[in-house]
């Protein structure tokens, strides 16, 4: 398929398709015209790149799911090389999570504290 019409098939912009191409996500092969032409596997390919650029992933750290790209389900044993990574992941997002937690503790605190003085009772 072209590149507008994978575009439209996976739901995004033939902008984004050449950017995933500029990272090595994604490869086309070049007709006669100099026109991209994609494989069938390219949509899973697409949609999976979106999927995980939507959980946070960088460009980057998609290429660590190469291998399991084109594949329908990321969770296969194919992609037990990405469970590493995906768990270095999980580990600094919970520590976020712990941190925001601890300012929202310290926020909630200020507002507590502030309800009760004369300037805001006033």
């Amino acid at each position: 398929m072209l590149i507008g019409e994978l575009a439209v098939a996976a739901g995004t912009t033939t902008r984004a398709l050449r950017y995933y191409e500029q990272h090595g996500l994604l490869h086309s092969r070049r007709t006669g015209n100099g026109y991209r032409h994609y494989d069938a596997r390219a949509l899973t390919r697409v949609r999976n790149i979106r999927r995980l650029l939507a959980l946070g992933f960088t460009s980057d750290d998609v290429r660590r799911f190469l291998p399991c790209l084109d594949d329908h389900d990321l969770t296969e044993q194919r992609c037990a090389a990405s469970v590493e990574f995906v768990t270095l992941k999980l580990a600094a997002l919970d520590e976020r999570i712990a941190e925001l937690n601890a300012i929202r503790g310290q926020l909630q605190g200020f507002l507590d504290s502030a309800e009760g003085s004369p300037a805001m009772t006033g």
